[in-house]
């Protein structure tokens, strides 16, 4: 098993078998290396493709038959390193195993509800992957954990977990009624369980229980949570046990099927297979749950283990672009890991390598939109795949490569058209990129004071789109490098995979990196990374200490006890004791916090005061200061888990020299290749005509079977002795760019200022020190012309849409020339823009050289938890005035000059302490600390703008913001078109009109008049209802967020939402009304219930789909020593296609729910249930989605607060559907009484008492039991060619998780 590197005597497979096609490395006995590529799926030729590769390679070398019929002579074999898809494949097609689900009684519907949120905000039709199972059987059974501030008059027996954790068993496994469930569900033909209860990852008792009776029974499979993945949280362990039952089988039988096709079953070959952390298992081991990653691990081992320098320690970025794709990733010595992904919408808790996906592929599609140049998300995929493949599929960036001379179809294999026997067809790619180009120079000469200017050339469009999908690249790698506190210019791009080597120079020059590293095999990288891995071997527990002297004898005997267990497995797979090393982590965070660090100590050496395995506390104090910019003094840090890492160094592979050049390398001949200056003369080499010592200038192109290596003009690429390709990238070609309109650098553009607005976020995320800026990432950032006027915002929070637009505008006419160098303004008062108190804007004016106004403003807006007012958390439910809910600023220099106003800021904050009954902000520390990381944040925006004008100069930047806010304006006229035509078809008109009420009988009006010629419209909200007394007053700032939305909604693409979008729309809101209230007026349920109801106005007046739940159903409880604050999800409305999603949030909020285990474990409450509602959706030709039920038991005397709506007004049903049911909070003490809280109220709850909730049911659509009629779907915007449905990318990684919380922030 651990093989020294030596001459072979048996032959060595490692196999990645991807998608599309298998990949093959194989070290034959005499050292020779022999690479294979063949299609994954070939079913007239072959039924499995890694043995056939096998096969191949064996009957090529030895020249003897290997009948294809005949099993494979494993004596002939060492071993075989695999990585597959079939996990990915089943789980993405959801072809798994059948099988169901077994959890605690009252938590049916748990995986279905998942953390509430929604995966794309502006999606009303809301799309949600299947379930994995097909069956729930609720388990009466209960474990509590005990806590000290409990006054229930209860006494239940005791268990210790391993955490330490104590828990109470309220109740014991019913067997009986579980057998007579379990027996049904074999009955069915189920034989495959994932078993999850409520705190098993601490106490596996029950769960034991259970997977004992099954077995016993004849279920062939059963997960348990607590052995898949121990770790706190029900939800994602939940989908880590189902995904393990659903897949495991399917490997177990893909791997049965592959051995049979070697003599005894390859039962005397070792067969090992790569897991998602990047290390190889027995097959025997390797389970569902960790095979997500299996073959782009294999990837990242490839380019870590060969472009990573210790002696230089230059971190390396890996760069794997496909077909769909793009997978990014970074190494620096260390595998960087995540613990907890989405991918196909199931949350998986386990160890993965952090391979972030990008939707940016060499089959990424081209649209023109509006004036701007668009790639992607959409994909054409290998079926139909581009132009060039000759199967009527759409233009894509390889069709642009194609145009442009920078692929070369005589180096291309005959596989393409109907037969596959076809080369790539340059051709009709020249056809339909000349059509494309039609389209582009007609839009741009209709533009004003375009009319005269050159028109763009078929190779100049093809390159604005390279560009554009360069610069989408870009993007992530930023992220993923800035997120954590690093240079990304300091890095090496390792390029790899098919599709890379033509963009790896433009992308590295773009980052500013230096040099690009490309592996002799990069076009199998994979499958040579599985050559390279080691075998890892993982033991996890969970862990409820607080680091500190007194824990560390307990930290080193578990981390002793599981090194211990990963040696003894790793050596029953026959490695020595020298070939064995350990790696013990912590997974550590702050006390009180959620963001948790799994902390190596390699780094940082034992002490008499600290565990005996190394120091934990300063590795883990040193990342969070890389990461985030700083430490809390005297936080004490928690241990949620600890980890131990076995790994046996197999040292299976290296690299084998080639030998030195005698001479020159000489090209194949010379081709015309367009770059962004225009054609040039470009040499071709084949990798077979090059090796060590070679030295080639750019333009060049190195080309063979299975990739294309693009060197642009001043680069120098090199080949090392190895026979790798190293490339050092020069200037580049510098084109000057005019004020004029230029529809490439619109897009490139538009880009830059989306990037400025992300990184302004990614430091406002590292520097704030609050929950709800640092991990449920509240907050958007934004940077603004010098008029006020929004250019770009990230990430788009609903409520948030356009609205700090009117707070910068409100400062500029309050202060007027009053702005210096070094001010930063704070403000939150709806009346100067805000949206409700707790949002705190902080405004800092962009100055450059020379200048003596600003040239630019940025802005950050965050939710802080608590700035004073009559209630914790500043969300009252009985307001009667905005000074009742905390403090409040309207213009305030937070910052003078470079001054920090620490004094008069926390006179503001204590301000509301002035109130009889009221308090100044309770949590003061944080306030502070979040308002400097906004300003920090700002502060990073004026450094990337003030870098953008160092480059194109001011008049430039300020132009393109004006051409992107042009080109908002130009997109929503044609929105607005769109809109008229579809509504015209379904209504007859573009005058519409829709009314509806609050529970408190305030009406909100809307007529809409469309002027479908002009692309403009009128929303006119005359005859709403005037200011009201309580707190569901919509600052005007709210109003105009949810027209944005809804606007944006309405149309099927991207448009930038920025000034410009509201150019088009007139929106009269009445001064007075609840819409646009008072100066004084209370404004808190406003935000978040009153923008709920101006949404469903919006889209009940074009009559696009019913309404949904139309509330966020918040919820608070707490004392002076806690305070919980949550919304809960509802039923989603129904549309003309489709039904209404169950237990989702909807429209302005998309608020992710805390898991039952964390509120258990932080909070005195229990959860008695959270479940669907079922037959709370209205009825109809499409079903609206249900509602949910939650209900809480106190344990202690606390305060309760509900601010709620649709407890009175039902949510409407559509062209003859049903209403949805209307919610209901209710009261039950525990003397008896029921008592109905109504919408919005307080009360005081006891030890006993349970807070029952339940959320209101979405609409329905048409008059139930009709037929689907027409389905009214609008496209999505028009394809530059006619084809088949597109396909997406799964997107997945940190950047993405980091992307999709904030989105459900």
């Amino acid at each position: 098993m651990a093989d020294e590197v030596s001459m072979p005597s048996l032959f060595q497979f490692a196999i990645d078998r991807g998608g599309t096609f298998t990949d093959v490395w194989a070290r034959c006995p005499n050292n020779e290396i022999r690479v294979l590529k063949l299609l994954s799926e070939d079913p007239a030729n072959y039924d499995d493709a890694p043995r056939e590769g096998i096969r191949r390679i064996l009957e090529e070398y030895t020249g003897k038959p290997c009948p294809a019929a005949d099993p494979i002579d494993t004596s002939l074999i060492d071993w075989i390193r695999m990585g597959t898809t079939v996990a990915t494949n089943a789980l993405l097609e959801r072809k798994g195993e059948r099988m169901a689900l077994v959890i605690t009684k009252g938590f049916r519907d748990l995986l279905h509800i998942g953390n509430q949120s929604r995966p794309h905000i502006f999606d009303l039709k809301i799309v949600m992957p299947d379930k994995l199972y097909e069956e729930v059987v609720e388990v009466e059974e209960r474990l509590v954990l005990q806590q000290d501030v409990c006054q229930l008059d209860r006494s239940y027996h005791k268990v210790t977990g391993t955490t330490g954790e104590e828990l109470e068993i309220w109740e014991e496994v019913n067997v009986g009624k579980l057998k007579a469930d379990l027996q049904e569900l074999l009955t069915k033909g189920i034989k495959s369980l994932a078993v999850v209860f409520m705190h098993s990852y601490t106490c596996d008792l029950h769960e034991r229980q259970v997977g004992q009776l099954a077995r016993e029974m004849g279920f062939t499979h059963v997960s348990l949570s607590s052995d898949v993945m121990p770790m706190v949280r029900m939800v994602p362990r939940g989908f880590t046990a189902c995904a393990d039952a659903y897949l495991t089988p399917c490997i177990m039988r893909y791997v049965a099927g592959f051995s049979s096709g070697f003599t005894g079953g390859c039962k005397n070959t070792k067969v090992l297979f790569m897991q998602s952390e990047g290390g190889l298992t027995p097959v025997q081991k390797f389970n569902g749950s960790r095979a997500i990653l299996s073959g782009p691990a294999g990837g990242v081992v490839g380019y870590a283990l060969t472009s990573y320098s210790a002696n230089t320690g230059r971190a390396v970025i890996g760069f794997d672009m496909g077909g769909t794709s793009t997978d990014v990733s970074r190494y620096a010595g260390q595998f960087e890991h995540v613990f907890e992904t989405t991918t196909a919408g199931v949350t998986i808790q386990a160890p993965q390598l952090d391979i972030n996906t990008v939707a940016a592929g060499g089959g990424s599609m081209l649209f023109f939109r509006s004036g701007m140049f668009v790639v992607g998300p959409e994909s054409a995929g290998a079926h139909p795949g581009p132009v060039c493949y000759k199967k009527g599929g759409p233009l894509t960036i390889t069709d642009a490569n194609l145009c442009l001379g920078r692929i070369l179809p005589e180096f291309f294999p005959s596989i393409f058209g109907e037969k596959e026997d076809q080369p790539l067809d340059k051709q009709a790619t020249l056809q339909a990129f000349t059509k494309l180009t039609k389209e582009v120079n007609d839009f741009l000469t209709s533009q004003p004071g375009d009319a005269k200017k050159k028109p763009m050339t078929a190779e100049e469009v093809a390159m604005g789109f390279i560009r554009v999908a360069n610069e989408a690249m870009c993007r992530p790698i930023r992220a993923l490098t800035e997120a954590k506190g690093h240079d990304t210019s300091r890095h090496l791009l390792a390029c790899f995979g098919g599709a890379g080597g033509q963009h790896a120079c433009a992308i590295a020059r773009s980052l500013g990196m230096s040099r690009v590293f490309i592996h002799k095999y990069a076009s199998i990288l994979s499958a040579y990374g599985m050559a390279l891995a080691d075998v890892v071997h993982e033991a996890q527990e969970p862990c409820a200490k607080t680091y500190e002297t007194a824990s560390f004898a307990y930290i080193d005997g578990r981390i002793k006890a599981l090194s211990d267990e990963c040696r003894e497995e790793l050596k029953s797979q026959g490695f020595k004791s020298h070939q064995i090393e350990t790696q013990p982590f912590l997974h550590l965070r702050y006390q009180k916090t959620d963001c948790a660090l799994m902390c190596s100590a390699e780094a940082y050496p034992a002490t008499p005061q600290t565990s005996s395995y190394g120091d934990f506390r300063a590795a883990f104090l040193n990342r969070y200061n890389t990461e985030f910019g700083f430490t809390l003094k005297d936080r004490a840090v928690v241990i949620d888990d600890i980890r131990v890492r076995g790994i046996g160094r197999s040292h299976a592979a290296s690299d084998v020299a080639v030998k030195e050049a005698a001479g020159d390398a000489k090209s194949r001949r010379m081709t015309s290749c367009f770059f962004e200056d225009g054609f040039h003369d470009t040499s071709v080499y084949h990798m077979d005509d090059i090796t060590a010592g070679h030295v080639i200038k750019g333009p060049a192109i190195i080309t063979d079977v299975n990739s294309t290596v693009l060197i642009e003009p001043t680069c120098t690429a090199s080949i090392t002795g190895q026979g790798d390709i190293e490339i050092v990238i020069g200037e580049g070609l510098h084109k000057s760019v005019g004020t004029e309109l230029d529809a490439i650098q619109l897009s490139i553009f538009s880009h830059r200022f989306m990037s400025i607005a992300e990184q302004m976020g990614r430091v406002l995320q590292r520097t704030s020190i609050s929950t709800n800026i640092k991990e449920r990432l509240d907050f958007s950032c934004a940077m603004f012309g010098p008029d006020g006027g929004l250019v770009a915002n990230a990430p788009h929070i609903p409520v948030h849409l356009g609205a700090m637009q009117e707070t910068v505008q409100y400062q500029m006419r309050q202060l007027g020339d009053n702005f210096r160098k070094g001010d930063v303004i704070l403000s939150n008062h709806p009346s100067a823009g805000g949206s409700h108190l707790p949002d705190l804007t902080v405004i800092t004016p962009v100055f450059y050289e020379g200048e003596a106004r600003p040239v630019f403003f940025v802005a950050s807006r965050g939710h802080h938890a608590d700035i004073g007012g009559i209630t914790p958390g500043s969300m009252p439910a009985n307001s009667t005035s905005i000074e009742e809910e905390g403090a409040v600023f309207m213009s305030f220099k937070v910052v003078e000059e470079g001054v920090f106003m620490e004094k008069a800021l926390i006179e503001k904050f204590m301000d509301p302490g002035k109130i009889p009954g009221s308090s100044g902000s309770r949590n003061l520390a944080d306030n502070l600390s979040d308002l400097r990381a906004q300003i920090a944040a700002n502060q990073r925006g004026i450094k990337l703008i003030s870098e953008l004008i160092d480059e194109y100069g001011l008049e430039v930047v300020q132009a393109y913001m004006a051409h992107i806010q042009n080109n908002a304006e130009v997109a929503v006229g044609d929105m607005l078109r769109e809109i008229a035509r579809d509504t015209k078809v379904r209504t007859g008109t573009t005058k519409l009109h829709a009314c509806d009420y609050m529970d408190d009988g305030s009406k909100i009006a809307l007529t809409v008049d469309i002027d479908e010629q002009e692309g403009t419209a009128v929303f006119d909200f005359s005859g709403t209802g005037c200011e009201v007394h309580g707190n569901c007053n919509a600052p005007r700032a709210v109003t105009l967020s949810g027209l944005i939305y809804c606007l944006r909604c309405m149309v099927g693409h991207n448009v930038p939402l920025n000034q410009g979008c509201l150019k088009p729309v007139h929106a009269i809101i009445p001064k007075g009304s609840i819409l646009d209230p008072s100066e004084h007026a209370a404004v808190v349920g406003g935000n978040v219930l009153t923008s709920q109801r101006i949404v469903d106005v919006v889209l009940r007046a074009f009559s696009v789909c019913a309404a949904s739940q139309g509330c966020m159903n918040n919820i608070t409880f707490g004392d002076s020593n806690v305070g919980y604050y949550e919304t809960v999800a509802g039923g989603a409305g129904a549309g003309p296609t489709w039904d209404g999603h169950s237990g989702i949030h909807s429209h302005m909020t998309n608020t992710r729910i805390t898991d039952p285990e964390i509120v258990e474990r932080r909070y005195p409450i229990v959860v008695r249930c959270f479940h669907l509602n079922r037959g709370t959706g209205g009825r109809g030709r499409h079903t609206g989605g249900d509602g949910v039920v939650r209900e809480f038991l106190f344990r202690k005397d606390l305060t309760l607060s509900v601010l709620t709506e649709r407890r009175v007004f039902r949510p409407y049903g559509l062209c003859g559907g049903d209403d949805g049911r209307t919610g209901l909070n209710l009261l039950f003490y525990a003397d008896g009484r029921v008592v109905s809280l109504g919408g919005k109220n307080s009360a005081n709850v006891g030890p006993g008492d349970v807070f029952h909730l339940e959320t209101p049911g979405g609409g329905g659509y048409g008059t139930p039991g009709t037929d689907s009629a027409s389905d009214g779907s609008r496209t999505e915007g028009t394809t530059t060619t006619q084809g088949p449905p597109s396909q997406k990318a799964v997107l997945k990684g940190s950047v993405h998780e980091y992307r999709m919380a904030q989105e459900s922030s």
